[in-house]
């Protein structure tokens, strides 16, 4: 199994950056895409931001211009850079990853444990 691995989440002020981080554990397949998904108390669990191994991306709207996603050639790491943090922003984000195993016909969708950004107003 894999496990992803997240890091960078914390408490900031409105207006702040934070930069979070996320590998694979090991390599148990073909990664055709990750990125973040986020969830909000009282709130349905929402994409933010994916890559895919092509290096194309896709962004909520409401952080298009502010979050900025980047991945390593291999697409086993995966960062969010998050800048002009807003308060709305605080949420649990979750890694993701979709991965296609040696004889599978789709790729299967795996999730981090999840880090907290909080951003104080």
């Amino acid at each position: 199994q894999v496990r992803l691995v997240e890091s960078g989440g914390g408490l900031v002020q409105a207006g702040g950056s934070l930069r979070l981080s996320c590998a694979a554990s090991r390599n148990i397949g073909s990664i055709s895409a990750m990125g973040w998904y986020r969830e909000a108390p009282g709130k349905q669990r929402e994409l933010v931001a994916l890559i895919s191994s092509d290096g194309r991306t896709n962004y909520a709207d409401s952080v298009k211009g502010r979050f900025t996603i980047s991945g390593n050639s291999a697409l086993n790491t995966v960062y969010q850079r998050m800048n002009n943090l807003r308060p709305e922003d605080t949420a649990v984000y979750y890694c993701v990853a979709d991965i296609q195993r040696s004889g599978a016909r789709t790729p299967s969708r795996y999730w981090g444990q999840g880090t907290q950004v909080t951003v104080s107003s």
